[in-house]
């Protein structure tokens, strides 16, 4: 809502002819910025993403863009955009993803480029890279982030963990291996020191059997591989997690890992907990 103008003992029409021969525009002032409230769209956000509701979380987000956009709001434009990123790389978008990771790394400049703002910006747009088959044009972002994030943040902050752990990933698909496993461990050891994000540790660990695979073959790398699934599972199990849309999230990723590895059954389970949560979620929206 505009503030009301106050009230002057004089019109527009008291200084400015009615029909003005003369370019005037520049002496217009921009209305003022409109800011979009980040709190309340991300919360919104979380709780459609908890329901599995893609479509909602989609057009929640596209409805604040415009508005950002309207307003000449670029901080928060630059928050929805990291948004529509992730979510368009999760539901397999890859135009829109990428599209949304150029508007973001566009708009730094609105945040400040040596901020953790900035660093998440670059993370976000080397996984979008990376998952669409781009692994080389990752690794510098996740390089420029690693540095802000050295910078910027303690090591025991979770960020610094998920830059770890999407670099690793990229790594891989490079076949850079040992470089990734001393990331994938560097990020597992974070956590433990850090005390939380169990399933994160859990994806690490899953994230580990698989460079082992690729790298040792089936059958050189079998003793690593189960030693990494036991300590998935265990992590996963942990009373200690929270029930939530995030740990749903984290069951549905794990489970075709345990499956592919021959975990049949802990998969099905994995895969029907995930599906009985965003159901509880969702019967509360």
């Amino acid at each position: 809502m505009k503030p009301e103008q106050p009230e002057t003992s004089f019109g527009r029409e008291d200084y400015t002819d009615p029909v003005c021969p003369f370019d005037t525009s520049m002496f217009e002032k921009e209305p003022p910025i409109r800011s979009v409230p980040v709190s309340r769209i991300i919360e919104k956000e979380d709780s459609l993403l908890a329901a599995k509701d893609w479509d909602g979380a989609g057009r929640l987000l596209k409805y604040w863009k415009k508005e950002a956009e309207e307003g000449r709001d670029e901080s928060g434009l630059f928050v929805i955009m990291n948004e529509l990123m992730g979510l368009y790389r999760k539901t397999g978008r890859k135009e829109e993803a990428e599209s949304a990771a150029a508007a973001a790394l566009q708009l730094i400049p609105a945040v400040g480029a040596r901020s953790t703002a900035a660093a998440t910006a670059y993370v976000n747009a080397a996984t979008v890279y990376k998952s669409f088959g781009r692994p080389k044009e990752a690794i510098p972002l996740f390089e420029k982030a690693r540095r802000l994030y050295e910078e910027l943040l303690p090591p025991s902050d979770r960020r610094q963990a998920g830059l770890l752990n999407n670099m690793a990933l990229a790594l891989t698909d490079l076949e850079r291996y040992d470089e990734a496993e001393t990331l994938y461990r560097k990020a597992i050891g974070l956590l433990e020191e850090a005390g939380c994000d169990l399933p994160e540790q859990a994806v690490s660990w899953l994230n580990l059997a698989d460079l082992y695979y690729l790298r040792d073959g089936a059958e050189e790398s079998e003793e690593a591989v189960g030693r990494c699934l036991d300590e998935a599972e265990r992590l996963i199990e942990d009373p200690v997690n929270p029930r939530d849309g995030n740990y749903a999230f984290v069951c549905e990723k794990c489970a075709p890992s345990f499956e592919y590895y021959g975990r049949f059954f802990y998969a099905k389970e994995l895969t029907e907990r995930a599906e009985q949560i965003y159901r509880e979620h969702g019967s509360r929206e």
